[in-house]
Order: C-alpha cells, then sequence, then structure tokens
C-alpha cells in the first residue's frame, strides 16, 4: 500500500536535524526517519485550490507545506534517475518546492529539469562547479547533466520543475524553433549531443512567471483528467515569459569547450546585417580559422551559412508581415543586391520572395471576426 508525507513534514525533519546536529540530510534520509517516527500517511491531503495570484511568499510556502507525496519506492538515494520510475503513469510534468538543508549530491536523470529561483537564492552545483544563483534566475538542465540544488536559508524559494524528454521536445521546444542564431545553439548543444550543459537566464522576476510556476505546482498536486494538461500549458507560458523577459542574454554551459559562446551568438544575433568574420574574430580576440571552429561546434554550421539562416528568416518575417516590396526587404536583411537575395531565398525556399509571399498570404477563405456572411 502507498504511503505519502508531506512537504511541510519533510522540510521540518531536515531543519531540524541542521539545527540539532549541523549535519545535513539528503532527501531519501529525510523520508525514511519520518516513516521511523510514524509520521507516513495512509491516503494523500486534498490539495484545495486557492487564490494563489494574490498570495504572499509566507502563505505560499504554508500552502506547500499541506501537500502530499507519494513516498519513493527507492530505499536509499541514487546518482541516476529514469523517468519510467520517476513520473507516474500519464503525468508528464512534476513541480515541486526545493527542501531546504539538504545534502549537496550530485545525480543526473534522461528526463529535463528547470530550476526556478522564486525568492532568494541557492548554490547550483554543476558538473565540477558550483555557481550562487539569485532571485529570478531560470535555468533550463539538459539530461544526463550531474547537478544539485543547495538552498540554505529558512526563506528562499526554489522551484523545480521536471519534464518528460518526449513532452519537453513536443511541447516546448516550438518556443526555440526559430532559425536564428539562439534556437541553432539551442538544438545542437542542449539536444544534438549527450554532454552535460545548461542554459541559464536572469529574469526580472516577473509577476507572470512567478504565477505559472505556482498554479504548475497546484496542479501537478492535483489528480483530477485536466491536470496533466494545465501542467504541461503553464509550463508552456512559463517559458515563453521567460524568453521574452531574458532571451537575448542567456548564458550557456559546455563543460568540454571551455568557452562562453553566448557572447559570440548574442553579437552575430544582433549584427547579422553588417557583420563580418574579419569584424567579429577582430572583436573576441580569435583568429578566424579558429573562429570559424567554434561557430562550427556551436551551431553545426559554416558563419556564412548560419548569417544565411538568420537573414532568410528575417526576410520570410517581412515578406509574411509587412506590404514592404522585395528590394526594401533584401536592404533591410543586409543585402546590397535585391537579385542576389532573390537567388539565395530561391535557393532556401525553392520560389521566389514574391511567390512566397502570395502562396503564404493569399486565401479565399480567410477568417475575418464579425463579418457578415452572405446569405
Amino acid at each position: 500500500m502507498a504511503s505519502y508525507v508531506s512537504l511541510g513534514d519533510l522540510q521540518r525533519e531536515l531543519t531540524e536535524c541542521h539545527r540539532s546536529t549541523g549535519h545535513r540530510l539528503q532527501f531519501q534520509d529525510a523520508i525514511a526517519a519520518l516513516a521511523r517516527k510514524g509520521k507516513c500517511l495512509s491516503s494523500p491531503a486534498e490539495n484545495i485550490r486557492r487564490d494563489l495570484h494574490n498570495m504572499s511568499d509566507d502563505a505560499f510556502d504554508a500552502y506547500v507545506d499541506g501537500l502530499t507525496f507519494p513516498v519513493p519506492s527507492a530505499s536509499r538515494s541514487v546518482d541516476y534517475v529514469e523517468e519510467t520510475g520517476f513520473f507516474p503513469l500519464r503525468r508528464d510534468v512534476f513541480v515541486f518546492r526545493h527542501p531546504r538543508w539538504t545534502r549537496p549530491e550530485l545525480h543526473s536523470h534522461d528526463f529535463w529539469e528547470i530550476e526556478c529561483v522564486s525568492r532568494g537564492s541557492c548554490v547550483f552545483h554543476f558538473e565540477e562547479e558550483q555557481s550562487l544563483l539569485p532571485t529570478g534566475t531560470v535555468v533550463l538542465i539538459a539530461p544526463g547533466s550531474r547537478h544539485d540544488i543547495e538552498v540554505s536559508d529558512d526563506i528562499s524559494q526554489v522551484f523545480g520543475i521536471m519534464l518528460r524528454r518526449s513532452t519537453f521536445e513536443a511541447t516546448f521546444f516550438s518556443l526555440l524553433s526559430r532559425d536564428d542564431a539562439l534556437s541553432l545553439f539551442f538544438r545542437t548543444n542542449l539536444t544534438g549531443n549527450r554532454e552535460p550543459n545548461y542554459l541559464l537566464f536572469h529574469t526580472e522576476n516577473r509577476g507572470d512567471i512567478r504565477y505559472n510556476i505556482r498554479y504548475a505546482l497546484c496542479e501537478s498536486f492535483l489528480h483530477d483528467m485536466y491536470a496533466n494538461s494545465c501542467c504541461i500549458s503553464l509550463v508552456n507560458m512559463l517559458m515563453a515569459s521567460v524568453l521574452r523577459s531574458a532571451g537575448d542574454s542567456p548564458q550557456f554551459y559546455r563543460y568540454q569547450a571551455g568557452t562562453d559562446f553566448s557572447h559570440i551568438l548574442h553579437a552575430i544575433r544582433h549584427h547579422y546585417q553588417t557583420v563580418t568574420l574579419t569584424e567579429l574574430a577582430e572583436q573576441f580576440h580569435y583568429s578566424k580559422p579558429h573562429l570559424c571552429t567554434l561557430i562550427k561546434q556551436n551551431t553545426g554550421v559554416s558563419f556564412t551559412d548560419l548569417l544565411k539562416q538568420i537573414r532568410m528568416s528575417r526576410a520570410t518575417e517581412y515578406l509574411l508581415n509587412t506590404d514592404l516590396p522585395v528590394f526594401e526587404i533584401a536592404e533591410i536583411v543586409g543585402y546590397h543586391s535585391a537579385d542576389h537575395f532573390s537567388r539565395v531565398f530561391r535557393g532556401e525556399f525553392h520560389s521566389s520572395p514574391q511567390e512566397y509571399r502570395r502562396v503564404h498570404t493569399e486565401s479565399d477563405d480567410r477568417f475575418v471576426p464579425f463579418e457578415r456572411q452572405q446569405a
């Protein structure tokens, strides 16, 4: 028979152990201690919906303390967790508040994890390094990366969001599927290989980000037929808000490369109309051959192809969303010749810019809100 533990009892056990002995327990150790003390429950507590939007941080902490979760079957900590043994059947998302005063223990798993610092700070352990994450930090951790979160005070609120790999790739990857430099780097480094990696954003801790986390946590502890879909939608909204808030300046980790490519990426992305390889090499103090290698390693394409993909992506936006003539669009995205632009465009999309605009914008059955239909 399954047994349950409240998040409040778990946190009190961890806090009391640290205060009385100076030592820290791991997650499984604290659960075992609660079981010995007879504090496990035979059934889950009811998760009553609250007005989470207007709830203070302290009130939300008290709300989370009352939530319960099933006791894991594993009897000891493990350094690798598979999603088949982590997620309940037909659940794709699990959100929780990180316990405070736990002992750091690097681990990895085959699913995605998003860490959100809603209040205070935490220490982020990743491979051989550690760093302090302040309020507003959101970090997306790739599967297979050895990591842990350490919260060492009584007020910080750090929330972990666990996502099945298939769910992430099907639902959330579309947010980063544009053909710009950031998306190319993301696809290559966080899904294209098995090296440890993360993508970190310093957000403004905006209200929409905080509330999406709260409601996703609430839904992940509900058991009705709608909870899983609500969780997916809320985390999708969360990621969109994060990208809107801090998508231009992410930080990446590449364990073997030993260099932060995000600054180079930022320069290419924001100066794609005019940037040259020579200028870029001078700016970042690399030789051109070495810079070409870095770009190829981190995006999977050459510098020339990268610029072409970015420019073509921008060009399609102008074609579909403006009435600008083709020669003006060509100049805006970095081509001095409309003929050259048209040749490159045809090579990518197998149609001229004019044909592309016509096919994708003209339709006889367009929906016009409140349009009166002919009898």
